[in-house]
């Protein structure tokens, strides 16, 4: 089984003072077990993010040993930056990557919170997957106000005071997918002009999907700042060309463009790919070939994965298997499209076999993650019922573990559902001589489908409180 890796990704209200930034380089790196992986430091929004990955114990110590630096050294009572912030650190995020769930994500949200809010004194926000109103699933509606505005009133946090900290404001912790954050720069001073370009694209206003996004003034140039929410959506390519057409417009050329922090190969491949009218850029990539043929693609080659489902251990199992044939169906569905795209002959359908590719590579991606997520949620089931039995919290923590153990495969439920809608719509209208494989792939999302239901019943049979999966949403 993988071991569990976890990224965190904290922002830091301090882009400016080399000392400050030192002190939080080295309370993360202090902490055994995490490795900091990036560091981006800006004097125009006065910020600094960090990316670091670690075990999960470990990325909670880091994180808040980082906090702790960022409290007795950051005075937002005398910060200013063209960023919104509410806290010396304003927002910590963790990321699943391998081994791990989002709902173990949301864990280390919730612990970290709490020890903040009791140690260190500063109201917490759970936000994102973590979130647990509708009203803090956006960080933007939870920095509402930023610091100076939640200084004159009562707060309601998840943890901690009920007033922001004097100095160290307010904190937002969460979990989520990976985020992209992407800028891009106009050649103009302009401001406004990036304002009503990040109005028009951002999706709280009819624009892209998953994006947020805001207009600054950035080293004397006018600046649209987005946060890419999936990029399996809308990917960064995307992003650029809406931003560059939004400013031709208005008669303004983009100058340039960056990443803050860490972003998943595959969305530059993928850009690389749309640039070139190439479909399938990732199979040509040198590099990824040579990492498959030295076993360094960061996890077991198929062949040890079905000999370790084969084996004695109950992980992986049916569900891991069942989210295996969803993420298969997934591909073909994606085959079925490349093949019909750039065809003469399916010109007339060539734009929705595109939406279609772009949606079934997003499944695929979620269910492949799935695959290793199954089995690893049913960890926690194991350690459950190692719980003595003379333990009066036992009933309630294995009831816990197996109505997480029912979400995962409730997840592949939703998605291989997705997939077979996908895999009819692309046989009916994509390349006849792939017909057979679209019926390949809607078998396979049926398989998908009752397997992870078969799942989903076993775990809550065995549950003393079943009727808490009400919230399932399977329909």
């Amino acid at each position: 089984m993988t071991a569990p890796l976890v990224e965190c990704v904290p922002n830091f209200s301090e882009g400016s003072d080399p000392a400050t930034i030192d002190a939080l380089h080295t309370a993360i790196t202090s902490v055994a077990g995490v490795q900091l992986l990036d560091v981006q430091s800006d004097t125009a929004h006065n910020r600094s993010v960090f990316t670091f990955v670690g075990n999960p114990t470990a990325a909670v110590e880091a994180a808040f040993a980082a906090m702790r630096v960022a409290t007795e050294r950051i005075d937002l009572s005398k910060h200013s930056g063209e960023h919104p912030r509410m806290g010396a650190t304003d927002v910590v995020p963790f990321v699943p990557v391998a081994g791990m769930t989002m709902d173990e994500c949301v864990a280390l949200a919730r612990m970290l919170g709490e020890r903040v809010g009791k140690e260190l004194g500063i109201p917490v926000f759970l936000y994102a997957r973590a979130a647990t109103r509708p009203e803090r699933v956006l960080l933007p509606e939870v920095r509402k106000g930023e610091f100076e505005g939640m200084r004159e009133r009562t707060l309601e946090p998840d943890f901690g005071p009920s007033r922001v900290h004097p100095t160290a404001g307010a904190t937002a912790i969460g979990a989520r997918p990976f985020l992209v954050a992407y800028n891009i720069y106009l050649d103009s001073k302009d401001v406004s002009i990036a304002k009503e370009i990040a109005k028009q694209i951002r999706t709280s206003s009819g624009g892209l999907p998953a994006v947020q996004a805001s207009g600054f003034e950035v080293d004397g140039l006018a600046q649209v700042s987005m946060n890419l929410l999936d990029i399996d959506i809308t990917p960064p390519t995307t992003a650029f060309h809406a931003v560059k057409a939004a400013a031709a417009q208005r008669g303004v050329e983009v100058k340039k463009s960056e990443i803050v922090g860490l972003i998943p190969e595959r969305a530059i491949i993928g850009a690389a790919g749309a640039a070139l009218q190439l479909p399938d850029a990732t199979d040509h990539i040198l590099e990824a070939r040579i990492r498959e043929a030295q076993g360094g693609g960061g996890g077991p080659s198929l062949n040890e994965w079905i000999d370790e489902l084969a084996g004695g251990s109950p992980t992986p199992g049916g569900g891991s298997a069942a989210a295996l044939a969803g993420t298969l169906a997934a591909a073909l569905v994606a085959m079925v499209a490349r093949l019909t795209i750039g065809r003469k002959a399916y010109a007339a359908v060539e734009g929705r076999a595109r939406e279609i590719l772009a949606e079934a590579e997003r499944l695929r991606a979620e269910l492949r993650r799935l695959v290793d997520e199954d089995a690893a949620v049913y960890a926690g089931v194991s350690r459950a019922y190692k719980i003595p039995k003379d333990d009066p919290g036992r009933t309630r923590a294995v009831d816990d573990a197996l109505l997480a153990a029912a979400r995962t495969p409730a997840e592949v439920v939703k998605r291989a559902r997705r997939v077979h809608q996908l895999a009819a719509e692309i046989g009916a209208i994509g390349n006849k001589n792939a017909t057979s494989d679209a019926r390949v792939a809607g078998l396979l999302a049926g398989t998908a489908i009752d397997g992870a239901l078969e799942n989903i019943k076993v775990n809550l049979a065995a549950m003393t409180q079943p009727e808490r999966a009400k919230g399932l949403g399977l329909g």
